[in-house]
């Protein structure tokens, strides 16, 4: 047992994990929390009998999870009931065709068939996933592997050529699938960490596998759940959460941190603090560091923000399935104007999740309450939009959607929420209104993110999408047990 104290600074899932792994580690840990609940951006609303996730709305690989209870000899399905879905996801075509993804392979050969590709190819692919899941899980993932040295001493020359470091993802993609469909289909699974298949590197392939070999997963009565399970065993635990209490300063001495100070002026000491805010946010908001530090982070680019719009209907559309996705007849353009301009697309790909499909309870009944997420660039603030820019792009959203096959949805309206870039940056004090932390892009950081502890003060470490091994659920809980090690093994040292 150790008798120092941790200061975790946010509570999404990344500050969560840390601080559940570093209390199994015996420290005495506290969150502190600027919002009035727990989950960063696995946020949850709740109106007139709607029930829709803010934030992340799929669950993936649950046994990494799991680890967070089994290390307490407890059972995750006591705190968080889970369940597969099928299908995975529906793809809507502008030509009217319409794909279901399913990982059983004799239904996913007929999906295949109706868009004119080869099961076969799809099998190569799906290979080709596995393989490149297997080789980055091992290290990358599992090691917490950080840097190019650690890198080199894990994997070795030999192994480092399989990453098909020579390929874009897209590049790896339409090697295997020829079908425009298909290609859009898989390429779109970049969706999970805010960046652009023709920009990432071809190992994000491995993102298929994910899915495909570990299922995708529903919380009964919405992801939100995953916090309160957490909170439960937070409790149990012992872990401190100060809620309302925003971090305004990290205070530094002689090379190291020494504390906090919150908005309300009060001082707290810590031996070790764990930031859940990202890098490049902490250091010039909490740090003030100065031009030559924050130059050295440029590399670490914040991924795609998104429009984040709730709709409360009095009615169902019954083609939709849980997840769903409508796809821009032009996906190259979308990528290229989202990443590249830095331009709200003229024909986005559009995520929408209509959760009543699996969860009664989440809609009044005979009613949807949708989720619907289009990717957009990053706030800029040298060109900022304005909140009439995202309306305007809102209406052809809703334009398109009306076009592919929802009907009068608009008229259908009984409640509606929506945040911009704006609002996601207010809310969580992500980089320039970022959803997933860093981008992942070959040219500029061939897909790292930044290191967990800090290269300047020994005893800040970081936690979330902007560290590796980045954004998504399962990723940043990855990333808390993994600081928690390194903070143990640093503090053995």
């Amino acid at each position: 047992m150790s008798s120092k104290t941790v200061i975790v600074i946010g509570s999404g899932l990344g500050g969560l994990s840390a601080a559940i792994s570093l209390a199994q580690e015996g420290y005495r840990v506290t969150i502190h929390e600027k919002n009035p609940q727990i989950g960063g951006k696995l946020n949850v609303l709740k109106q007139q009998g709607y029930t829709f996730d803010l934030g992340p709305s799929i669950l993936t690989l649950p046994h990494i999870f799991e680890r967070l209870f089994a290390r307490s000899g407890r059972k995750m399905c006591d705190y968080i009931p889970i369940r597969s879905l099928r299908p995975h996801w529906r793809n809507f075509f502008e030509d009217g065709k319409v794909v279901d993804l399913d990982p059983d392979p004799e239904r996913m050969a007929a999906q295949a068939r109706k868009v004119g590709e080869d099961p076969e190819n799809v099998r190569r692919f799906l290979k080709y996933s596995a393989d490149l899941y297997d080789l980055v899980n091992a290290g990358y993932f599992e090691q917490g592997l950080d840097n190019a040295a650690a890198f080199r001493k894990f994997y070795g020359l030999l192994n480092f050529l399989k990453f098909d470091l020579f390929r874009s993802m897209h590049g790896g993609v339409k090697r295997y699938l020829k079908t425009r469909h298909m290609q859009d289909i898989f390429d779109y699974f970049i969706k999970y960490v805010g960046s652009s298949a023709y920009h990432s590197p071809a190992f994000m392939n491995c993102m298929a596998t994910i899915q495909f070999r570990h299922d995708l997963w529903y919380v009964d009565g919405g992801l939100y759940h995953i916090a309160l399970g957490l909170q439960r065993l937070m409790d149990e635990l012992g872990v401190k959460v100060c809620l309302n209490s925003e971090v305004v300063e990290v205070t530094k001495q002689d090379g190291r941190v020494t504390g906090i100070v919150t908005s309300d002026g009060s001082r707290h000491s810590a031996d070790i603090i764990v930031s859940n805010m990202e890098v490049i946010p902490a250091y010039e908001k909490l740090l003030h560091e100065d031009d030559e530090l924050m130059k050295g982070l440029e590399k670490f680019e914040p991924s795609c923000s998104g429009l984040v719009l709730e709709l409360g209907l009095d009615r169902k559309y019954l083609q939709l399935a849980h997840h769903n996705f409508f796809f821009s007849d032009h996906q190259r353009e979308h990528f290229h104007t989202v990443f590249r301009k830095r331009q709200l697309p003229p024909d986005p790909t559009i995520y929408l999740v209509a959760a009543s499909r699996t969860d009664p309870t989440v809609a009044p009944d005979g009613c949807d309450g949708l989720k619907i997420l289009p990717h957009i660039p990053h706030i800029d603030d040298d060109h900022p939009l304005t909140r009439d820019d995202y309306m305007a792009f809102k209406e052809r959203v809703l334009d398109k959607l009306e076009r592919m096959g929802l009907t009068d949805l608009r008229k259908h309206v009984v409640f509606e929420h929506c945040w911009t870039p704006i609002d996601i940056r207010e809310q969580y004090y992500s980089n320039k209104g970022s959803i997933y932390g860093v981008v992942s892009d070959r040219f500029k950081n061939l897909a790292f993110k930044a290191p967990k502890q800090s290269t300047k003060y020994p005893n800040l470490f970081f936690v979330g999408g902007s560290v590796n091994p980045g954004g998504g659920m399962p990723m940043v809980v990855l990333c808390g047990q993994n600081v928690a090690k390194s903070v143990a093994a640093w503090d053995r040292q």
